[in-house]
């Protein structure tokens, strides 16, 4: 009697919170069935940023990742401050959780990050020592990391941001704010000794770059891509190249259609990395309000980038496309004080009218 008061009453709310997040039809009898998950749409891998917390924690959350997904990131937990919290320790948990969870799953876990100008612990900036000490440490946590995640990652994003709007590498001494220690230490040709250090740890991770802005940033992309041709030339190591696209709505098409064509042009895997479209067009406008007309636009531009994509990339490279966190309340846009509805699933993590346009983008 205990075990039917307590755990059925559980085991319902379970399937109700299951069941509200998925939308129905009517097949051809007229019986109603459940719509398909985006995995079982999608021609090429289809994926989410998670966060550890979330995914111990909320249930909803938990299923919609585990049945909609077929690639997962690693939000937060990769990255050094979240690895490495002390000069001599490395700490795995949470990350080992994440891979481990995504694995059980059925699902491609994506790295994210090897080395980053943002989210470094303190003792990293604070950090003494010349040249050849700031190298060893470089090379040290992307070895370690790389060693420790082996056979379990099948990709990572080794260099994230390098490069300005400008298309110059981060510096420090021109940007104190956004430039990047490892420019400032190990000099411009850091990033190419990233991926060398990376290849020479795991020889079958797939490697790539990563940055965000491309789609209305033509520097940055003629930047990216002058380093690919560099790379090739020189024969250092690169698999893969990532568009973040966090964008505005009103995000001009041209730009998003630009920067997958030319990066499919270089022949690598392209990655649509950190997907998600502001209602609020990066204005902090606390009365902006979610009309149906701004979430027929977003939609819209969901459905664009889903088509864009298919169509432009080959076949062999789509390594997919990934929204950056799964209900609008968990994103990062959010959390920085904007007023908004960025991703495909709403704060109850039910499908919105940017999750049925993003799957018709990726169907038609």
């Amino acid at each position: 009697m205990i075990y039917s008061r307590y755990v059925v009453p559980l085991v319902v709310a379970v399937a109700i919170t299951m069941i509200s997040s998925v939308g129905c039809h009517k097949n051809g009898s007229g019986a109603v069935v459940p719509d398909p998950f985006l995995k079982d749409i999608a021609p090429f891998p289809v994926g989410v940023s998670v966060g550890y917390k979330d995914l111990t924690s909320n249930v909803s959350y938990q299923t919609v990742v585990r049945n909609e997904m077929s690639s997962v990131s690693v939000e937060n937990a990769q990255k050094w401050a979240g690895l490495h919290p002390e000069q001599n320790r490395f700490d795995f948990t949470q990350a080992d959780y994440i891979v481990e969870w995504a694995r059980k799953n059925g699902q491609r876990v994506h790295g994210h990050n090897l080395l980053w100008h943002s989210y470094n612990p303190g003792w990293v900036t604070a950090f003494q020592g010349d040249s050849a000490a700031w190298e060893n440490l470089m090379k040290t946590h992307i070895q370690t990391v790389l060693q420790h995640f082996r056979g379990r990652v099948v990709s990572w994003d080794v260099v994230n941001e390098a490069f300005m709007d400008d298309g110059r590498l981060r510096n420090v001494e021109t940007n104190p704010k956004d430039g990047s220690i490892w420019r400032q230490k190990l000099g411009p040709d850091y990033v190419a000794r990233a991926f060398q250090y990376a290849r020479a740890a795991d020889p079958t991770v797939l490697l790539f770059y990563n940055d965000y802005g491309q789609e209305s940033k033509p520097a940055k992309v003629k930047a990216t891509l002058d380093m690919v041709a560099d790379f090739k030339k020189r024969n250092i190591p690169i698999d893969g190249l990532g568009i973040q696209m966090h964008m505005g709505v009103s995000q001009a098409n041209d730009g998003i259609r630009n920067v997958i064509q030319q990066f499919a042009g270089t022949g690598l895997p392209v990655h649509i990395s950190e997907l998600d479209i502001l209602a609020s067009d990066w204005k902090k406008d606390p009365t902006l309000q979610y009309t149906d007309a701004l979430q027929t636009k977003q939609a819209d531009k969901y459905r664009f980038i889903a088509q864009t994509y298919k169509t432009l990339v080959p076949k062999p490279q789509q390594f997919g496309i990934t929204t950056w966190n799964v209900g609008d309340t968990d994103s990062w846009i959010t959390k920085q004080g904007y007023t908004d509805w960025p991703l495909l699933f709403d704060q109850d993590y039910k499908r919105k009218k940017t999750y049925y346009a993003f799957a018709e983008g990726l169907k038609n």
